[in-house]
């Protein structure tokens, strides 16, 4: 598991073209809602790299 501090590079941080803005595709039970939100969460167990050539390197 990856230790990360920033969503940016998540592939679960997805677009929401409705709100104009960014947001958490995982659904996210009220426990973890609350630490993600209160900063307390050191690292991400739902994270993953958004590697848009890992498709191609399997290919190959």
């Amino acid at each position: 598991m990856a230790v990360v501090s920033s969503c940016d590079s998540c592939s679960n941080y997805v677009y929401d073209e409705e709100g104009e803005y960014y947001v958490c595709g995982v659904d996210l039970d009220e426990d973890e809602m609350q630490r993600f939100l209160s900063d307390t969460m050191q690292s991400c167990p739902y994270y993953q790299l958004d590697d848009e050539y890992a498709i191609v390197r399997k290919q190959m």
